[in-house]
C-alpha cells in the first residue's frame, strides 16, 4: 500500500517561522507519507482580479494538493487573537474552487506563538474557518505551544517533552483516522 499523502500548510511565510518547525515536528511523528509543504503565497483575494485574471496557478495548485491528500496538518501562529491574514487570504481563495475541497478530509491543526496560551484562539478562528469547507477537524489533544521563541532547541525540536508526546498522539490520531 502506498504512503499517505500528507499536505502541511503553515500559516507564517517566515523562513525561520516556528510554526514550520512545528510541523516539522508533525511531520517526524506522523511517520512514513508522501509529505507536501502548501505554498501559501498568493495576491490578496479580490474579486475585481478574480473577474479579470481568473484563479492564480498557486491557487489552484492547493485546490487539487488539498483534493488529492489523505491528511492536513496546519500550523498557524496567533496575531491578535486570531489566524494570520496569509492563511485567512488561502483559504478564501481555495474556497473560490469548484469543488470545494477538503471535504470530510482529516485535519489536525496546532500552532506556536509567544503568548501564554499557545494559540489557543487562533485554534478556535481556525475551526471556525474551516466549517465550510467541511472537513473532519481532529478536537484533540491540543498542541498550543506557548512561549514557543524559547520553546525550540538549536536543532529545532521541542524542548518540552509534554509538547512533543502532544504532537506525537495527535499526529497518531490523524494516522489513524485516515
Amino acid at each position: 500500500m502506498a504512503d499517505p499523502k500528507l499536505l502541511v500548510i503553515c500559516g507564517s511565510l517566515r523562513a525561520g517561522s516556528l510554526n514550520r518547525k512545528l510541523l516539522d515536528q508533525a511531520v517526524a511523528a506522523f511517520g512514513a507519507a508522501d509529505v507536501t509543504y502548501a505554498n501559501i503565497r498568493f495576491p490578496l483575494y479580490d474579486g475585481d482580479l478574480e473577474d479579470a485574471e481568473g484563479i492564480p496557478a498557486e491557487v489552484l495548485t492547493l485546490h487539487g494538493q488539498m483534493q488529492d491528500a489523505d491528511a492536513i496538518v496546519i500550523a498557524t501562529p496567533e496575531y491578535n487573537g486570531n489566524i494570520s491574514g496569509v492563511l485567512k487570504n488561502a483559504l478564501d481563495w481555495v474556497s473560490r474552487v469548484k469543488p470545494m475541497p477538503m471535504g470530510d478530509t482529516p485535519i489536525a491543526i496546532m500552532s506556536a506563538t509567544g503568548g501564554r496560551t499557545g494559540g489557543v484562539m487562533t485554534q478556535n478562528s481556525l475551526r471556525q474557518c474551516l466549517t465550510p469547507f467541511q472537513p473532519i477537524v481532529l478536537q484533540g489533544p491540543a498542541v498550543a505551544v506557548a512561549s514557543a521563541s524559547s520553546a525550540f532547541d538549536e536543532d529545532g525540536s521541542l524542548k518540552d517533552e509534554r509538547y512533543t508526546k502532544a504532537v506525537q498522539k495527535l499526529m497518531g490520531k490523524l494516522r489513524a483516522i485516515i
